[in-house]
């Protein structure tokens, strides 16, 4: 058996002593690695396989999580439309009770029973919990009286009687 032969590059005393440095350790021939590989009839055979099988599958999976996202908003969109049954139930089974029909015929609408008295107080909030007026926002903005019907009516106008100019290939 002969001892096998290693390349001047790759030698343990190629390193640093001849120039080279590190770099040059690291150094792959890329033709010896790749001559290296030997592709038989079955592994080519495979590897197709695998590509074929990706190139099918991932437009499904793309459409497959399509689905699931728009199966994800619709099953938000049921919740949230449960939740608005849920309120609107709720207030029907509100209104089916005859004490809550008179609190808000009383309240909205101001009804009472006969031979009651009712006394409606105006403006009856302290003073100092009412807002306070705002004041203009800047001195140099002023509301400007403008006449606006007169202004649309010269538009109008002056847009009926303008003059327009006919073209060489209008006729």
């Amino acid at each position: 058996m002969t001892p096998r032969r290693t390349p001047p590059s790759s030698s343990p005393s190629a390193g640093p002593a001849n120039g080279r440095g590190a770099r040059a350790q690291r150094a792959v021939d890329a033709r010896g690695w790749v001559g290296g590989i030997r592709l038989s009839g079955f592994m080519v055979i495979m590897l197709s396989l695998v590509i074929l099988g990706a190139w099918v599958l991932v437009p499904t999976l793309g459409t497959y999580l399509d689905q699931r996202q728009r199966i994800a908003a619709l099953e938000h969109s049921v919740q949230v439309t449960q939740k608005q049954i849920d309120a609107l139930t709720a207030e029907r089974e509100r209104w089916n009770d005859p004490a809550y029909i008179t609190a808000q015929a009383r309240e909205r609408l101001f009804y009472v029973k006969p031979g009651e008295v009712v006394y409606l107080i105006d403006n009856d909030i302290d003073p100092a919990a009412q807002p306070v007026e705002q004041g203009p926002v800047s001195d140099t903005v002023k509301e400007k009286s403008s006449d606006w019907a007169g202004q649309l009516l010269r538009s109008v106008t002056g847009a009926g009687l303008a003059k327009t100019a006919a073209g060489s290939g209008a006729r």
